[in-house]
């Protein structure tokens, strides 16, 4: 069957499932565009703006574990997904990227709206492809979604040249091909000496990062830690793989992470680490960080293993798959003394926030109170820090935030995405006033497309985190990071089309968030909060993460 190079590109994202594109079209790829015309079976989502595009791809993956898709034309449309590449490469998402560029004769030739957008994405994407010949095109994405899909997860680049998108071909349809995870990346003698360690230990601590999520691991990680019977902590993007109201959860690890989690591992005699990458915002002092332990590593890219701390030993493998064996051999362990003292530390040291006024930890527990079984999506700061720490998440693709990259403007493109991909669900994006304004022009494709999302703006006037570190560490040097500049967001919001209510205080916000939860289309709530709130506990940069310190500690020096 002779098909056109962009019959064939709507050919191949119907093969691989696709049922949703996230994009905006320009020149170079008016071909493809005026093919998904003819295709209403793919539900086209006009973005704001290209950035926009990508994070609703990236939101779509992270809530589904399906591949995202996004599409742009050349140069500054291609240029302007960079961002939400780079922020999937960051953070394991699989996204597949569809640019068209010049056609071949005007390529190298400055020609109008030309970018090399495949080299410029190289580092920030598992491949990148530029296809010249339309042979080679079906093929090109097919293998994108494998790579994408495979292994560790992770963003790939299809850009394609504009004479590729009219010649013809021909074309013949292929059942798409799901990779199985490697089951010989891993030997019984690797999983023997785990075990043996697991055995041996008095004090083990589990900490669990985002690729026990990526792996679809809950249920056999849940099993791991029964037999285990260990305190459990996690990483920001390992939100949810463990039940977060379980006991013997201590909360997240790191420079914002509980004093328990932070002294617990601290403390222990082994760390069992699954599906992290031990960032600089977890270790803390590299140096210092859980000197009294054994570390065991279990994850399925090798180049983690002893990058950013040296490990006692590893099982490189899928997530899935290792704690799947491990518990297939692990007899039930006890660590009962170790558990109470753990929890005796959860006693001393809970998370608290002033009893009155109305402040980010007040919210996010309110909402969890009102919406616990929400999909929640943040931008990046104090906000993010607060929603990772006051709402409890039961389960994995719950949060959906910026870790790696830290992006702020993420969230209100990938809160789209994953309402889009989640049209039953609550979906709800916790913003700071600096994030909103990167990327509020995206609240208009959230009111064209009638989605229910609610959008809480965290408005302090200020950028948080970064005058909370110039409070600290800063002398009070407040450089260029005030923003009471008088922009009215509730007008903002309507102006768009969007329902938007300002609240001053608890009670306007509990009244103001019902409403949101009854509301069909999307609703901002404008949400002020003192300029000098800050997030406890907290690390100082550099320090051991046994170093944890808040409020109350600073007051009594």
């Amino acid at each position: 069957m002779q098909l056109t190079g962009s019959q064939v590109i709507i050919e191949c994202l119907k093969e691989q499932g696709v049922d949703t594109v996230f994009g905006y079209p320009g020149g170079a790829i008016l071909n493809v565009y005026d093919e998904l015309y003819k295709h209403p079976e793919i539900h086209h989502v006009l973005t704001s703006h290209e950035q926009g595009a990508s994070h609703a791809a990236d939101g779509y993956a992270r809530s589904t574990g399906k591949v995202g898709v996004c599409m742009a034309t050349s140069g500054p449309g291609a240029t302007n997904l960079v961002t939400g590449i780079a922020t999937a490469y960051m953070d394991s998402i699989p996204i597949v990227a569809i640019t068209c560029n010049v056609g071949v004769s005007l390529l190298g030739k400055d020609s109008f709206q030309e970018i090399d957008i495949a080299g410029i994405t190289t580092p920030i994407t598992k491949y990148s492809f530029i296809v010249k010949d339309v042979t080679k095109l079906a093929d090109t994405i097919r293998r994108a979604f494998s790579i994408a899909r495979k292994g560790r997860p992770g963003p790939v680049l299809v850009d394609i040249t504009k004479d590729v998108t009219a010649n013809k071909v021909d074309y013949v349809r292929r059942e798409p091909v799901f990779p199985e995870p490697d089951t010989n990346s891993f030997s019984e003698e690797e999983i023997d000496h785990a075990l043996h360690m697991i055995k041996k230990a008095k004090k083990p601590y589990i900490f669990v990062g985002g690729g026990a999520i990526l792996s679809g691991a809950s249920e056999e990680l849940k099993t791991f830690v029964d037999k285990v019977k260990a305190p459990v902590c996690d990483t920001l993007m390992g939100k949810g793989a463990y039940d977060g109201t379980a006991e013997n959860y201590t909360g997240m690890l790191g420079m914002h992470g509980t004093k328990t989690s932070n002294l617990g591992v601290s403390e222990c005699d082994l760390l069992i680490a699954i599906g992290v990458r031990f960032s600089d915002r977890v270790l803390g002092n590299p140096k210092k960080f859980a000197k009294q332990a054994k570390i065991l590593q279990i994850d399925i890219d090798p180049v983690e293993i002893n990058k950013n701390i040296l490990v006692s030993h590893s099982i490189v493998g899928d997530v899935k798959l290792v704690l799947a064996r491990l518990n297939d051999k692990l007899e039930q362990l006890n660590h009962e003394e170790w558990l109470e003292h753990i929890a005796d530390y959860q006693k001393k040291f809970p998370m608290v926030y002033p009893k009155t006024g109305l402040s980010g930890p007040y919210m996010i527990e309110k909402i969890y109170e009102l919406a616990s079984d929400a999909i929640m999506v943040t931008e990046v700061g104090q906000h993010q820090m607060w929603a990772a720490q006051y709402f409890k998440y039961k389960k994995p693709r719950t949060l959906l935030t910026s870790g790696g990259l830290g992006t702020m403007g993420y969230g209100l493109g990938a809160a789209i995405g994953a309402q889009t991909a989640n049209p039953d669900k609550q979906v709800i994006n916790i913003a700071g006033d600096g994030c909103f304004r990167m990327n509020m022009n995206e609240l208009a494709t959230a009111v064209r497309q009638k989605l229910p999302l609610i959008e809480v703006i965290v408005n302090n006037h200020v950028l948080g985190m970064v005058r909370q570190w110039q409070t600290l560490f800063y002398k009070e040097h407040y450089s260029a990071t005030v923003l009471d500049d008088g922009v009215d967001y509730v007008k903002i919001a309507e102006a768009m089309g969007a329902t938007a209510r300002r609240v001053t205080t608890r009670e306007e916000f509990e009244a103001a968030f019902q409403e949101a939860l009854t509301c069909k289309t999307p609703f901002v709530i404008d949400a002020i909060i003192d300029s000098d709130d800050k997030v406890w506990p907290m690390v100082a940069p550099g320090a051991p993460i046994n170093e944890c310190f808040d409020g109350e500690d600073i007051a009594g020096k």
